[in-house]
């Protein structure tokens, strides 16, 4: 078959896409700086502490940089999608949100954990998923994962879903 005039690519296995989520070196160094802060405790943490630090906080701001970035040249690209991607960047959040209220609300949560609840629900995987595809999926298209999440998504819930929503769980928990 094709995709717009290019012959189609084979789709990724489960299995790739699996390996690739859990072989990746920020993952793997989460999950081991997890284990070994785990087995030294206070002791390991003092020693980390040059690492985990101020040297920490400057490569994350490195890091979120260099996705900004990304982010801001693939949105032109998003014009000429299909509206529904749009819609679904938009409203997506808005329908998890609402979703996790009616959970907390089954679960008797406290607003503050209702609210949070909703937030993370409405969030989309703004590091760890575009990190993962950029390397897993090469022929997936940049503008929708960069795009939709960084450029559509985020600004949107730390501007009005985040009141929104801790609004919402203050009077209906």
């Amino acid at each position: 078959g094709t995709l717009g005039g290019q012959p189609a690519k084979p789709a990724a296995s489960m299995g790739n896409i699996l390996h690739e989520s859990f072989t990746d070196g920020a993952q793997l160094l989460l999950l081991g700086a997890m284990a070994v802060g785990l087995i030294t405790g206070d002791g390991g943490k003092t020693a980390m502490q040059p690492f985990t630090g101020d040297l920490f906080k400057g490569m994350l701001s490195f890091f979120l940089l260099d996705m900004g970035l990304m982010a801001a040249r693939n949105l032109p690209q998003i014009r000429g999608k299909s509206p529904v991607l749009i819609a679904y960047a938009v409203l997506g959040p808005m329908v998890h949100a609402g979703l996790a209220l009616g959970l907390a609300f089954l679960l008797n949560l406290p607003a503050g954990d209702g609210a949070l609840l909703m937030v993370l629900a409405a969030s989309a995987s703004y590091i760890a998923v575009p990190a993962v595809l950029r390397y897993a999926l090469p022929e997936a298209n940049p503008s929708l994962y960069f795009g939709l999440s960084l450029g559509v998504t985020f600004p949107l819930n730390l501007l009005f879903g985040i009141p929104i929503y801790t609004a919402l769980a203050q009077a209906l928990l």
